[in-house]
């Protein structure tokens, strides 16, 4: 029977071998030929995917000192050039994994056979003789071609002849396109060594705190001996079998002649040499530092508008240097949590700190009293409280500077001009019939004067001079203009703060609030939705002498190689004249001096030129301010964020209540200016003082300012180009600009506003779509791989 069962053995191992070869070497046999040939095509797209698709590679976001403040993976890995990984590591590897893999060409056919025979005997597939290559080739379907496919994963480990013979026939192909030395330094970066972490790279990192160029033999050695079985080697679970596994590769190596009987005893000798079991960080931007947390989750969906996909930044190895400054960052955090606790029941405080500038303006600070996280006990919420439109209930009169700039810019009002300032009056509404009623406006100070100057004004916010400038300006002019400035996500909103609903009746639903105000005075006294970060960029409009320029998160990104990758963003737009800005920006001067500001500027000790402006709704559920100096623009924003939203007081602590007692409720130059001074005071600390800019002469009084670019964003490029050309302008020059808007629709505009007819305007017009951002897009992955080699 033992002869007759060894006979049968034998004849199996001839036909096995026999399919082999001829699998191999000759594909389109016989009526297999078909069969064969769509084999054979799957071998050349599996190897040609080898050579090039990088596997996943975690992205790393930084501060812009460079410092991570967030990664971003599906897997742990880092790519690791050749040159940057020792020696000692690749001996380490091809001694105990495949010490003939300088000699053969992607398949060792001596323990190929000897893998065959051995199978045979034992009745099983069981035993895998791969080498190195194979062993890529493996790797890859799991981890890489595989990840979002369990079943696919599954086939790419099954102990089969057909997925042998895959394998050994990819290998074949991979060797005659790669050098030995990339091969090796392909699987040193795609291996798995612990759980998640992938990679050489990590590797040398979680295990020794080092990189792959520094590591030692003993190092090199633990190393290479766990990627056969991670779990089973792992120095933190398992680590007497982690060092006789470690000391079966220096054996290896010492059998080789890679290292001599003396070293290898004496590197026999040392301990694992392994800290405390690691922590990976984790993927994303929840639990990173509070500071941080905001801004990290902003950077995500902004770069994911300007064209790359979540999977390729998590897979995408990309190094991501923003623009946050830690120091400030922190600094503004501390300042809002001290002004209201981050626990406070139903009270948000957000502080955006932005940077002006002619050609960016760069957001170094994005935070909230609040922490990016899921336990909202502890002060914790998926809103991105100071980026989205997530003050429900408005800046209240910081809104009054779009009325202002709308009405000086059409010369209805200068610096000067005396403006009618009742009590309280009634407007008549832009649209309107007999039976239409008019809109009651009163002022909360009884003993404003009455005319008041607009410089007056804007120092002392009341609300019927703003009203009537409003309306003299037009309702379109003024809701026109808070886009132009900045607020454009925002105007794009309904006056809940979402996207528009069109199917519902109520034009506070149903439109954007570009639209829903056009009958509705209320606008100026800053009673609808906006993004705290949108407001603070208006600021940073008006210093930048009227350029208005997207609120920008990024310093650079760079892609596994080092290469620059360009990122898709909106040019900067000349939105008013800097005549405009400068003057806008000179008037606000005396809101911290004798305005609504005044107290809180006092008991910080405020003594710098400081562009102000204070903002209160009329339940106190928001108040706000709008600080602007010419090398910073912030928003301090204090409002309700709770399920059952009531009036803030204006007492210390900071709480909300049905009822506050003898005391007022919450007012912006009380409750939302303080934080900005305490944080700024240490921010610019012994800095020199910089002057804001003078007002232009210009703008001081009623005047008329001549010609002016029609703002034509939103319209056809055809529509929009007639417009301009109707009014005079007739240098229109189109730009494409690559936006999910409508193709053909003009997203863009530069300059608007007070301007010759001779002026040249650029139309930025959507392409309709946004291309995908440079970098290999891979299948979202499947967790719980672990692929051991052979």
């Amino acid at each position: 029977m033992r002869v007759g069962n060894g006979l049968v053995k034998l004849v199996g191992l001839c036909l096995l071998a026999g399919v082999l070869v001829a699998g191999m070497l000759f594909p389109t046999v016989g009526a297999l030929g078909v069969v064969s040939n769509r084999a054979s095509d799957t071998v050349d797209a599996t190897s040609a995917d080898l050579v090039t698709t990088d596997p996943p590679l975690m992205s790393v976001v930084e501060d812009r000192n460079g410092k991570p403040i967030a990664y971003l993976y599906q897997q742990y890995r880092v790519n690791t050039p050749s040159d940057q990984i020792a020696p000692v590591m690749k001996a380490a590897i091809v001694a105990i994994e495949d010490r003939r893999f300088y000699q053969h060409s992607g398949v060792d056919w001596q323990g190929t056979f000897r893998a065959l025979l051995t199978n045979q005997v034992n009745g099983s597939v069981s035993q895998g003789a791969s080498t190195i290559t194979q062993q890529y080739v493996k790797n890859y379907q799991v981890l890489v071609a595989g990840r979002d496919d369990k079943a696919a994963q599954e086939q790419a480990q099954a102990q089969t002849v057909a997925r042998k013979l895959k394998e050994a026939r990819v290998s074949l192909q991979l060797e005659k396109k790669l050098s030995k030395d990339e091969i090796l330094t392909r699987y040193l970066n795609l291996v798995t060594f612990l759980g998640r972490v992938d990679g050489v790279g990590t590797a040398a990192q979680v295990f020794f705190n080092t990189t792959p160029d520094k590591l030692t033999l003993p190092q090199a050695a633990l190393l290479a001996g766990v990627v056969n079985n991670p779990v089973s080697f792992s120095p933190w679970d398992h680590p007497q079998a982690a060092k006789q596994r470690r000391d079966q590769v220096i054996d290896a190596m010492e059998s080789t002649g890679k290292i001599t009987s003396d070293i290898a005893a004496a590197a026999k000798k040392t301990d694992l040499g392994v800290g405390p079991e690691p922590q990976l960080p984790g993927s994303g931007c929840v639990g990173v530092a509070p500071e941080d947390g905001f801004y990290c989750d902003y950077v995500q969906g902004y770069l994911q508008e300007a064209g790359f996909t979540s999977d390729q930044l998590q897979t995408g190895g990309y190094v991501i240097k923003t623009n946050l400054d830690p120091d400030i960052s922190k600094i503004a955090k501390q300042a809002v949590e001290h002004n209201v606790p981050k626990t406070a029941n139903g009270i948000a405080n957000t502080m955006v700190i932005v940077k002006p500038g002619t050609q960016t303006h760069d957001i170094v600070a994005l935070v909230a009293n609040r922490d990016l996280g899921v336990d909202a006990a502890a002060g914790q919420t998926l809103t991105n409280l100071p980026a989205d439109v997530s003050d429900n209930f408005g800046a209240g009169s910081i809104y009054k500077l779009f009325t202002t700039a709308a009405g000086m810019e059409k010369g209805q009002v200068g610096l000067n001009t005396p403006i009618p300032n009742p009590k309280s009056t009634c407007f008549q509404l832009p649209r309107h019939d007999q039976n239409t009623k008019c809109y009651p406006v009163s002022n909360d100070d009884s003993i404003n004067p009455d005319p008041i100057s607009l410089r007056q004004a804007l120092a002392i916010s009341p609300n019927t001079s703003f009203t009537k400038v409003e309306l003299d300006a037009g309702m379109p002019a003024v809701l026109d203009m808070a886009s132009r400035l900045g607020m454009r996500k925002t105007m794009q909103t309904n006056q809940a703060g979402k996207t528009p609903d069109p199917s519902q009746q109520s034009e506070l639903y149903s439109v954007p609030q570009s639209q829903s105000f056009l009958n509705s005075p209320s606008f100026t006294l800053g009673v609808s939705p906006l993004s705290p970060l949108e407001l603070a960029n208006v600021g940073a409009t008006l210093a930048s002498g009227g350029v208005w320029c997207p609120p920008n998160p990024i310093a650079s990104v760079v892609d596994h190689t080092g290469k620059p990758v360009q990122i898709n963003t909106p040019p900067c737009e000349q939105v008013v004249n800097k005549a405009v800005a400068d003057t806008i920006m000179n008037g606000l001067k005396d809101d911290t001096i004798s305005g609504t500001s005044a107290a809180a500027a006092r008991n910080a000790h405020w003594t710098r030129p400081l562009a102000g402006k204070t903002g209160t709704t009329d339940a106190s559920e928001s108040v706000g301010f709008l600080g602007i100096l010419p090398n910073y623009s912030t928003s301090s924003l204090v409002f309700n964020d709770g399920s059952n939203p009531l009036p803030i007081c204006g007492s210390l602590p900071i709480r909300t209540s049905k009822s506050c007692g003898g005391n007022v409720g919450a007012f912006g130059g009380t409750i939302a200016a303080p934080p900005f001074f305490n944080a700024f005071n240490q921010i610019l600390g012994n800095s020199p003082v910089l002057q804001l800019p003078n007002a232009d002469p210009a703008y001081l009084d009623k005047n008329n300012h001549g010609p002016a670019i029609p703002y034509v964003v939103g319209r056809n490029v055809g529509d929009a180009t007639n417009a301009l050309k109707a009014a005079g302008y007739s240098g229109v020059q189109t730009a494409d600009f690559n936006s999910t808007a409508p193709k053909g629709t003009v997203v863009g505009q530069t300059p608007i506003g007070s301007a010759p007819h001779s002026q040249n305007v650029t139309l930025y017009v959507s392409t309709g779509f946004v291309p995908q951002a440079p970098g290999a897009t891979s299948p979202a992955p499947t967790t719980g791989a672990n692929t051991p080699g052979g």
